[in-house]
């Protein structure tokens, strides 16, 4: 396995990122535990003795995308973790697109989790982030005590799949240069983004080849139930039929990739029931960027019971 790894320079001086990185190791190949190590990257924020609140990205953007909601956990005395998967950000890249599959994500996630021993976990996920963190949760319930998730599912391949969402794999694998940027500020609803934010997540892929994963990620979601990952995914699922702890939705009303998605969560898992459930209005498929103080205030509100 080709691994590459982004040089440091190309984070400097990034607009609203003055964080610092964390380092864990974890198996490349994970049946092979004693061989090739990838490099995740991540931040801790916030104090250290705190129960963490634990923010996933998705594709193509890395832990930058959540820079504006970073401090207002902070300030509210939350200690925040945020990494970057891999193929993303600061962490390593496998430079060839078959060595990214669904359950590599989340194998390469599932070492990070268990090598920094994260419990009681307030998770919030969106797009790619809930398809490997709602997997994390199905494998370590009692390390979740919330899950909040915004943008997002966990398909099974049974359903069929959103026009929206069809369009953009048939532009991602069509297209001749992957434009990270240009991809993230075409799935905000707002303002556009500066050009210096666009730069920032151009950042992590100063070359095309390292863009492999970014590339692989829309052809991993199972749209067929004869994908290879759609029985881990039903079996996650019944164990979110079972999970009684807070479960909120926070989707926004302006994302095509994943509308109407919630209902299956809201209508599936017991943990939704009596939360206080939100549509963020003027938000895209990045409502991160769209709505960061509404994303904590969702966020907030689930750790406040």
């Amino acid at each position: 396995m080709e691994i590459l790894r982004t040089p440091d320079e190309c984070f400097d001086s990034l607009p609203d990122w003055p964080y610092a990185p964390r380092y864990t190791e974890v198996a490349a190949d994970p049946t092979v535990l004693d061989g090739p190590q990838l490099r995740v990257a991540h931040i801790d924020e916030g104090p250290p003795d705190a129960a963490p609140v634990l923010l996933l990205h998705g594709e193509p953007t890395w832990g930058y995308l959540y820079r504006h909601i970073v401090p207002l956990l902070v300030e509210a005395g939350h200690r925040v973790v945020v990494p970057d998967l891999v193929g993303f950000g600061r962490s390593d890249k496998p430079a060839d697109r078959d060595d990214y599959t669904y359950a590599r994500h989340v194998s390469w996630m599932n070492q990070w989790l268990l090598a920094n021993d994260l419990t009681g976990i307030t998770l919030f996920c969106q797009d790619w982030g809930g398809l490997i963190g709602l997997r994390l949760v199905a494998a370590h319930p009692e390390r979740f005590a919330n899950v909040v998730a915004g943008n997002t599912f966990l398909p099974t391949g049974d359903g069929t799949a959103s026009e929206g969402f069809m369009r953009w794999l048939e532009f991602s694998q069509s297209v001749p240069t992957f434009p990270v940027g240009v991809i993230v500020n075409g799935g905000c609803a707002t303002k556009p983004l500066s050009p210096e934010v666009i730069a920032a997540y151009d950042a992590p892929f100063p070359e095309e080849r390292f863009k492999a994963g970014a590339r692989q990620f829309p052809t991993l979601v199972p749209i067929s139930p004869e994908d290879p990952e759609a029985p881990a995914n039903r079996a996650a699922w019944e164990v979110l039929e079972q999970w009684h702890k807070p479960f909120l939705c926070a989707f926004s009303d302006q994302d095509r990739i994943t509308a109407g998605n919630e209902r299956g969560f809201l209508s599936r898992i017991p943990g939704c029931t009596g939360q206080p459930h939100v549509t963020i209005h003027g938000g895209g498929h990045f409502l991160q960027e769209d709505r960061p103080a509404e994303v904590a205030a969702a966020i907030q509100s689930v750790l406040a019971g």
